[in-house]
């Protein structure tokens, strides 16, 4: 269940379709159950995914390529949806791009392009999703995708029957029957033929 540049696609198109009709909407409010306000947390979004698009592209072995990517200031909210969505689909073709044996770092494993597609989906839906809270409005995930997402970052998850349940529960946003909100989670960055990943 190789996590693809299609996955990312499929992300952008449900957090695109979410926000879109609220950049009018207040984005100084929190977003979700997170500290920082909606504002910042595009502008986070938009720094990680591009982070994770240098990753693919520079493939360091032992850091992050060194920058930090900003909105100006007084952006709208539109432009920091922009920002967002363009991190994702330069992440999108930096994956199409790659080679399935290449890695670069990351602090969870060293990963391939599949594993930093399956991160950028992560960092979009539930950061997606903390920012539609804010403002009122639900996302609608590829339900296809959080499962592949899950098989490749929470290998170790017995299933869970709704997959956008699964991806919030891994990722500790969600409580489920039976299952208690996760607390000092992580995922698992390096493909599952690399044979380990870095002890906490």
């Amino acid at each position: 269940m190789t996590v693809r540049a299609e996955d990312l696609d499929e992300a952008l198109t449900c957090v695109s379709a979410a926000l879109t009709p609220v950049t009018g909407g207040d984005w100084t409010r929190p977003a979700g159950d997170l500290e920082w306000d909606c504002r910042y947390t595009a502008e986070h979004l938009g720094d990680t995914l591009l982070s994770y698009a240098a990753q693919v592209v520079s493939r360091p072995a032992d850091r992050y390529v060194r920058f930090l990517a900003k909105t100006e200031d007084g952006a709208s909210p539109a432009e920091l949806l922009e920002f967002a969505l363009t991190g994702g689909r330069l992440l999108a073709a930096a994956v199409r791009a790659g080679r399935p044996d290449e890695r670069a770092y990351h602090p969870t494993g060293n990963s391939d392009p599949a594993g930093f597609a399956a991160m950028g989906c992560v960092e979009l839906l539930l950061h997606g999703d903390d920012i539609a809270q804010g403002l009122g409005v639900a996302i609608d995930p590829p339900r296809e995708a959080c499962a592949r997402v899950v098989a490749r970052l929470f290998p170790e998850q017995e299933p869970i029957p709704d997959a956008w349940d699964a991806l919030r529960w891994c990722a500790g946003r969600i409580g489920l029957p039976g299952r208690p909100r996760r607390t000092g989670w992580k995922w698992r960055g390096s493909p599952l033929e690399d044979r380990s990943i870095p002890e906490e």
